[in-house]
């Protein structure tokens, strides 16, 4: 690494607050009460009921959440036996890795012991903490005794990722890199260059899925693990001692169909690799350099398929794959051990994950490479927000089927969901709007159907059950785009496909949209050429008519133009002056609704309140009960400018116009949000808790708002959502996610229900 490199990782751990972690409550800790509830006397309920069923821990505590990492610190990966000290930021690293992947809570745990009993005493103490303890960068053979006795000692799970993590992504590899030559486990040679813990673990697994013993050469430092060898020996390694007069690895590698290094660089020489089997698969996985560089071997075997531990080749072999889904699995059925049968589970859903249609977000995250099943892309990228809600269910069936889970999951679908909520943190708000779509799906046309973030919608689309996708564009580009992508969708089985130039429906739509805009200005030819030109026009015109139930529009282009059309072609619904649009950011608190963003630009009194009644009839929609705050730079009268007395007229048309609606202001942004301060700052205030639905008194306002919101906050966005129309229609922006776009396809599928 370089000096630069060495001080960026510096910074990196230094600011703007030492170190990579922080403790954050998560119930409120505000007033006497909460005082009284969190601490004492309160905290005695809860310890009785632990007191009276120790399950009970994982519903009154955050055990059921949270897992030790605990290292001595005597073999880090590069660094060596550096101690516990020392290795404290790979710890903190890893807890990071758990929280990012998996939203499980960790505490590092660095013990200065490097005797495995006294080491064993320590941690087996720790049980009442934590619902499982990873165990990381313990040498061998201390690992082995340590895991063995800890496991037979604790009732959570135990588990050491060096080894168990390692074979478990090394398997799902190696069984992908098996489909893709066509070769049988059962009846493939492996050699690997390493017999520490990690390459034992990863055999041991092999076996257990169907790799015949016989079959494995083990070779160390010492060269080949043969029967009889004393040299650098331990029962670990010896369990796989065979009889052969082959002595060193460049003689054990002929014939072999695989190579598996967890040793040291450069021990493999591409000129063994001529001996090897036909298409054979090279796990080069030595970090930070591997036993073979990918091009040496490439150019040596032009037929191989090669993986390493790096994350700058094709085919990283990294244990973030697995140790986050493991574990949320195992806590959330409250496994008390990982077994063998939960490995192999999730050896099998990562394999499977790879053969899985592309995603869109793992794509941009990964430049823009397209993945797909094969030589150069056998298991998934770290970054698959899929990984969670594929990985963790597959772990729990296992342990519920080999009997070691104490909280059973009834509903494993239901519990696939709500990790897909925790991984898409708009899940749970488009949740209603998903299940009311999947109950009548309705045609959506997308009028830039060539785009390649609606081809990933459209067969999400379809997956999912929401909605029939119509896709505008040409056939040749969206058939060659569908192949390019890897996705399974084809014209007519799944999708509409409309070809402007052979719109059967053309007369039709061209004089519908001529008389919507003939007293406009347009003539009869303009409103042709619009049809066969201008996509968004012909999908609008093609809800007009009936045709489609639902359009999207937006991804290119400005969003202005886009209005103009739908305004022309749809038009306003009966009863409705003018047209809005919503946003909403989704906080830890829940989703919070933003108007007017992309429409009104100086919304009157009256257009305030006809834009929060169209807004609150959408937050409805979201199985939400809308609380509603006029934002002004004005507190309830403060301040007699245009912008504050137009607030505070709005609220009382409003009022007057639906009496039931849970609304106030005008009010400064923070007291839409804190009760307590609103309350005492205007006692006769008829909004209850938390605001959800902020009417700003312009476009400036809300639009910079919600950008705002939308950058510092992580949990995702929603919108805009198009109010007002004469049907279901939505202008996106450009910048819109595949997971964004889906959202507006379910939710422009409901409203035209």
């Amino acid at each position: 690494m370089s000096d630069e490199f060495d001080q960026s990782a510096l910074d990196y751990h230094r600011y703007p607050k030492p170190g990579k972690l922080e403790i954050k409550a998560t119930k409120p800790l505000g007033n006497q009460r909460d005082l009284a509830l969190a601490y004492s006397p309160g905290v005695a309920a809860a310890c009785r009921e632990i007191e009276k069923d120790p399950l009970a821990a994982s519903l009154y505590t955050s055990r059921g959440n949270l897992v030790a990492v605990i290292t001595n610190g005597t073999a880090v990966l590069g660094l060596g036996a550096i101690g516990g000290l020392a290795s404290k930021p790979v710890m903190e690293g890893k807890a990071v890795l758990f929280k990012q992947f998996a939203d499980i809570d960790v505490f590092d745990i660095e013990i200065e012991e490097r005797d495995p009993q006294q080491f064993i005493e320590t941690v087996a103490r720790l049980e009442p903490s934590f619902g499982g303890i990873n165990l990381e960068d313990i040498k061998a053979p201390d690992c082995f005794i340590i895991e063995r006795a800890l496991k037979e000692r604790m009732g959570i799970p135990v588990f050491h990722d060096d080894q168990h993590g390692t074979a478990i992504v090394v398997n799902a590899a190696i069984l992908n890199g098996l489909r893709a030559v066509g070769k049988d486990i059962g009846q493939v040679r492996l050699v690997t260059a390493g017999a520490g813990a990690a390459a034992l673990a990863c055999v041991d697994l092999l076996v257990e899925m169907g790799l015949a013993k016989e079959n494995v050469t083990l070779t160390d430092i010492a060269g080949v693990v043969y029967e009889g060898r004393a040299e650098e020996m331990d029962p670990y390694k010896g369990r796989y001692a065979i009889a052969t007069d082959k002595r060193t690895l460049a003689e054990a590698i002929e014939g072999a169909d695989i190579f598996l290094g967890l040793s040291a660089a450069g021990v493999l020489k591409p000129e063994w690799l001529a001996s090897m089997a036909e298409r054979p698969i090279i796990m080069a996985l030595a970090n930070p350099v591997p036993e073979i560089m990918p091009d040496l071997a490439r150019e040596a075997r032009p037929d191989a398929i090669i993986a390493t531990g790096r994350s700058d080749f094709p085919n990283q072999v990294n244990n973030v794959l697995c140790f986050p889904f493991i574990f949320r699995g195992a806590l959330d059925c409250g496994a008390s051990e990982i077994n063998e049968a939960m490995k192999i589970a999730c050896v099998r859903a990562i394999a499977d994950l790879a053969m899985a249609e592309p995603s869109d977000i793992v794509r941009a995250a990964y430049g823009g490479h397209q993945l797909q099943f094969g030589p150069e892309y056998l298991i998934p990228k770290p970054f698959d927000p899929r990984l969670m809600e594929h990985l963790a269910p597959a772990v729990a069936r296992a342990a519920m089927e080999s009997g070691v889970a104490t909280r059973p999951i009834e509903d494993l679908e239901a519990y696939r969901q709500t990790l897909s909520h925790r991984a898409y943190r708009t899940g749970m708000t488009m949740k209603p709007v998903f299940d009311q779509a999947r109950i009548a799906p309705k045609r959506v046309v997308f009028a830039e159907g060539e785009d390649e973030r609606v081809l990933q919608v459209a067969q999400q689309a379809v997956m999912e059950g929401i909605a029939r996708p119509m896709l505008i564009g040409r056939p040749e580009v969206i058939g060659n785009r569908l192949g390019e992508l890897g996705l399974s969708i084809r014209p007519d089985r799944d999708f509409d496909l409309i070809v402007p130039c052979e719109n059967a429906n053309f007369e039709t739509h061209w004089t519908t949209f001529y008389d919507r805009v003939k007293r406009r200005g347009y003539a009869p030819d303009e409103a042709r050429e619009y049809i066969r030109n201008d996509p968004t026009v012909l999908a609008a015109t093609m809800v007009r008519c009936g045709d489609a139930d639902a359009m999207i529009c937006g991804i290119v282009g400005r969003y202005a133009r886009h209005l103009k059309h739908v305004e022309e072609a749809i038009g306003t619904a009966p009863g409705v002056r003018r047209l809005t649009a919503m946003n909403a950011v989704v906080l830890r608190s829940g989703p919070l609704f933003i108007a007017d963003t992309y429409v009104q630009a100086d919304p009157s009194a009256e257009d305030l309140a006809e834009i929060t009644r169209l807004c609150a009839a959408e937050v409805k929609r979201f199985g939400l009960v809308p609380k509603v705050a006029f934002v002004s730079h004005s507190n309830f009268g403060s301040d007699d400018s245009p912008s504050a007395t137009k607030m505070t007229e709005a609220l009382r048309l409003l009022r007057g116009q639906d009496p039931e609606l849970e609304v106030e202001g005008e009010m400064h942004a923070n007291l839409a949000f804190d009760a307590v301060g609103r309350q005492a700052r205007f006692p006769e205030s008829r909004l209850e808790g938390r605001a959800n639905l902020l009417i700003m008194p312009n476009q400036d306002a809300a639009n910079i708002g919600f950008n705002l919101l939308r950058t510092m906050n992580e949990g995702g966005a929603l919108g805009p959502m198009l109010l007002g129309t004469a049907a279901a229609a939505h202008i996106v922006t450009p910048s819109i996610s595949v997971r964004g776009l889906l959202n507006m396809t379910a939710l422009a599928g409901v409203q035209a229900g």
